[in-house]
């Protein structure tokens, strides 16, 4: 089995442009969301070390955002309780793909939480600055001091992008990206 790990800057496209392979997607947001939404034993975790901002089950996303914007160490603690159990769903996602060709984890801390393996391929998904913050800016929930926070756990996107075999522009339109996707997997496969 192929690891792809998708890299990239927060609204690149990256969650979008993982579907477009059309192999399994490990999606780590996604995940993290249904932690919260059912996880009460996480819920209990983070209740413990956040006491003034988790209040509820399941936890809301307000709540988490309020607790980062109040400090910006809690992100940290959260990342610390969470990241157990995303890689635990990660590992039994590979287990249930294992005779599959290629898997895709779109994992935003792949290389920050060293989730990655030697022999995955890494592929960088660039878009212009300009077109994520207008992306960004339609998301519901928005805050620029929040993305500044999230930025801050992040490696450099020069350093991703070195790291990377492969370079896939997104200028949010699938035309150049089928065709990149397509090289991408002539090459690999």
């Amino acid at each position: 089995m192929k690891r792809i790990g998708i890299l990239g800057d927060i609204g690149s496209g990256k969650s979008h442009i993982a579907k477009c392979f059309g192999y399994p997607v490990f999606n780590a947001d996604k995940e993290v969301a249904k932690i919260y939404d059912k996880e009460k034993k996480i819920f209990f975790k983070l209740k413990k070390i956040l006491p003034k901002y988790i209040n509820s089950f399941p936890i809301k996303k307000r709540e988490i955002i309020n607790a980062i914007l109040g400090n910006k160490d809690n992100l940290k603690k959260i990342i610390k309780i969470i990241h157990i159990e995303v890689r635990k769903k990660m590992y039994l996602f590979l287990k249930k793909n294992k005779n599959k060709k290629i898997v895709i984890l779109d994992i935003p801390l792949l290389l920050e939480n060293k989730i990655n393996k030697k022999n995955d391929i890494l592929i960088f998904v660039d878009a212009k600055k300009i077109n994520i913050m207008k992306r960004l800016k339609k998301r519901k929930n928005f805050d620029l001091k929040l993305l500044n926070i999230f930025k801050q756990t992040q490696l450099p996107l020069n350093y991703k992008k070195r790291s990377s075999q492969f370079v896939i522009k997104n200028d949010f339109t699938n035309n150049p990206v089928k065709k990149d996707i397509n090289f991408i997997l002539n090459k690999i496969l």
